[in-house]
């Protein structure tokens, strides 16, 4: 708004406004026409006025146009990983369409005569889409756990956009998506309801995790509302039974372990597929899983061996388990450590 007055006070009748990317971060209200544009087209828009004698601009009505632009792509504002408080917790867990949604509600009236429904449009809609969708995964599978819907969701999520390419993040420049903008990628409620493999946990595992975290017993007590014991052999914070793989301080080797229950087909076979992060050799035992009737759960172990020479940013990877007909994917994050943090005095 302050940069329209400003424009409109020194004569000007109209105002391109160039912006890191192309959301909308402030308004013209109605003091004068304005335009907002990305630095790409910025820099278009100044080169052909430094080139032409005479530079021209039409400014004619919006249009709709459909069909033309890809989906989905992760706004410039939400929220990013990794987890500051735990980065071997993989964080965001999932991307669902929050933007620009239509909701249908009933018309405030306060009568209940009323026809058909109210819209409105808002941001923030990614975690009522989630909800949702866990409501229906709990009301066709009423025995799973809320990790197991949690499972369903993150491995079966799809990481590519409506013209077959890696989703786009937004932000100072358009980049593939990857698990710190979109955790396992776009929630797709139709393979959800139907994973093949899960990863579950109950209560004793949060419990664990909480104590590797470095909590006591009265802490955690005091959450659980029972007795609690924390092992003496410290549950690994990394093995953690979690549809996601997050390692954030690999040196040479690390060996996690994770335990996948079949709800699929009663005699499945599985075969492990591993992308390898960039720097990082992965090895997974078993490579192949087979299910029965009396073997319903697998646990299996993954070595990643650092290749790097140096410290390393995060790289990513991932590992999916696949009978032909289902693809359960988990993404891996993982960053190579040569020393630890210090601080010099």
């Amino acid at each position: 708004m302050m940069e329209a007055l400003t424009v409109f006070a020194a004569g000007g009748i109209g105002l391109i406004y160039a912006q890191p990317t192309n959301n909308l971060l402030t308004s013209c209200g109605d003091i004068l026409p304005c335009i907002m544009v990305n630095y790409e087209v910025g820099t278009e828009i100044v080169s052909y006025i430094r080139r032409t004698r005479s530079p021209i601009l039409k400014l004619g009505h919006p249009k709709t146009v459909i069909g033309k632009l890809t989906s989905p792509r992760v706004a410039y504002f939400s929220s990013r990983g990794p987890s500051s408080i735990s980065p071997a917790v993989l964080k965001p867990d999932i991307a669902a369409p929050g933007v620009s949604i239509l909701a249908a509600y009933p018309p405030r009236s306060g009568t209940e005569d009323w026809d058909g429904f109210s819209f409105d449009t808002g941001t923030s809609m990614a975690c009522p889409h989630v909800a949702g969708i866990a409501a229906l995964i709990k009301s066709l599978h009423k025995d799973w756990t809320p990790a197991a819907i949690k499972s369903a969701i993150v491995t079966t999520a799809s990481q590519t956009g409506t013209d077959g390419e890696m989703i786009v993040a937004d932000g100072g420049n358009h980049k593939p998506a990857d698990p710190f903008d979109i955790g396992g990628g776009l929630i797709n409620p139709n393979k959800a309801t139907n994973p093949g493999l899960i990863y579950d946990m109950n209560t004793g595992d949060y419990v664990q995790f909480l104590c590797s975290m470095g909590y006591t017993n009265s802490a955690i007590s005091k959450i659980t509302k029972e007795a609690t014991s924390c092992s003496k052999n410290r549950h690994s914070i990394l093995n953690l039974n979690l549809p996601s793989i997050s390692i954030p301080n690999v040196k040479k080797t690390m060996t996690i372990l994770r335990t996948v229950t079949n709800v699929g087909p009663i005699n499945s076979v599985y075969k492990a597929l591993a992308q390898s992060p960039h720097g990082i050799k992965v090895a997974v035992k078993p490579e192949i899983l087979s299910f029965n009737s009396s073997i319903t759960k697998i646990q299996f172990r993954m070595t990643f061996f650092s290749t790097r020479n140096v410290q390393g940013d995060y790289s990513f990877g991932s590992l999916t388990w696949t009978d032909g007909e289902h693809f359960v994917r988990s993404p891996i994050v993982v960053r190579v450590v040569k020393f630890e943090s210090y601080v010099g005095m």
